[in-house]
């Protein structure tokens, strides 16, 4: 994602999603928005065709062109290109097939991916997510927000359980929005029941929570700033981290096997010389927040107090 566009770039939006999702209806709602609207040309390029179809007249009145793609070979940059060139097109958008990997999806030269957003219709996500969730890894990999529509009797136990699972196959600046038919829910009202104890002097995580317990951390800081944690991870040094600081962390599966990323935050600790680098250690640390040129921006930071070397765990992280 980029936040400027010169004279010389065309900006890309992909919408993407499965089929069913609502992309159409999306990109037809934010067509008549103020905010979208410019005096160019655009090109649309449609790669499949759902329940709901595009108004000729309207697509008219933004001075947009419809081309639909039946083929994932057909998305080559110079295809792209010639299609951008006879529509005479300032900007384009891509109505993406849920079914095709949109980071095989190689834009022309001067094309520039100003925003991706991927849309899922929640009366189907829980299956997706239980069947699918390799396909759904790369689609959220670039995406700048994640929508999820369609939430209308959804039980908060759910609708946090998707925030769990959609939140690691996103970047952490990504954002996720839920809707039903009032609108958007406020996610961080909803009454979560963490797995351990936040209250606790020491707060203790459990291997199977280290997942829940980073990107709560990640979303909510200020929860836990000031106060101990205590948990078991692998020793990662580098060259590049000041004095006495690394990340103790975990292997993570974010959506299946083959996407497998450590996952971890900064410490410090004055007797890191004594541990090798990849040990594996339990220790305790006090939780606070600080600028970090390796998250770029603030985030948690972990003065460790107590370290000891103790047993690997073989099995990566799951959500």
């Amino acid at each position: 994602m980029v936040d400027y566009i010169d004279d010389n770039e065309i900006p890309v939006f992909i919408i993407n999603g499965f089929l069913e999702a609502g992309k159409t209806a999306f990109i037809k709602y934010t067509m008549g928005e103020d905010y979208f609207q410019i005096d160019g040309n655009t090109l649309l390029i449609v790669c499949e065709e759902g329940e709901v179809e595009y108004d000729k007249k309207e697509l008219s009145r933004y001075n947009t062109k419809l081309v639909t793609v039946d083929s994932e070979d057909e998305l080559k940059p110079s295809y792209l290109e010639e299609l951008r060139e006879s529509s005479k097109a300032e900007r384009v958008i891509i109505e993406y097939n849920g079914m095709w990997d949109p980071t095989r999806l190689i834009l022309p030269e001067a094309w520039v991916l100003y925003q991706q957003i991927t849309i899922f219709n929640g009366a189907t996500l829980t299956s997706y997510l239980n069947n699918m969730k390799a396909l759904m890894g790369p689609m959220l990999k670039n995406t700048e927000l994640c929508i999820v529509n369609r939430c209308d009797g959804k039980k908060d136990e759910e609708l946090l359980d998707w925030k769990r699972k959609l939140r690691p196959m996103l970047t952490s600046d990504s954002a996720i929005v839920m809707e039903n038919r009032y609108g958007e829910i406020p996610l961080e009202t909803l009454p979560e029941e963490l797995p351990y104890d936040i209250e606790a002097k020491i707060i203790e995580i459990k291997p199977e929570d280290f997942g829940i317990w980073f990107f709560d951390a990640k979303d909510n800081p200020e929860r836990y700033k000031g106060k101990f944690v205590s948990f078991t991870a692998c020793i990662m040094k580098s060259r590049a981290f000041p004095e006495d600081c690394f990340v103790p962390g975990r292997m993570a599966m974010t959506c299946c096997e083959a996407d497998m990323t450590f996952i971890g935050y900064m410490a410090h600790y004055s007797g890191l010389s004594a541990f090798a680098n990849h040990a594996w250690v339990k220790l305790r640390a006090k939780v606070d927040i600080r600028y970090q040129k390796e998250y770029g921006g603030e985030g948690p930071f972990l003065e460790v107090t107590e370290m000891a070397l103790t047993g690997e765990i073989k099995e990566p992280v799951g959500f």
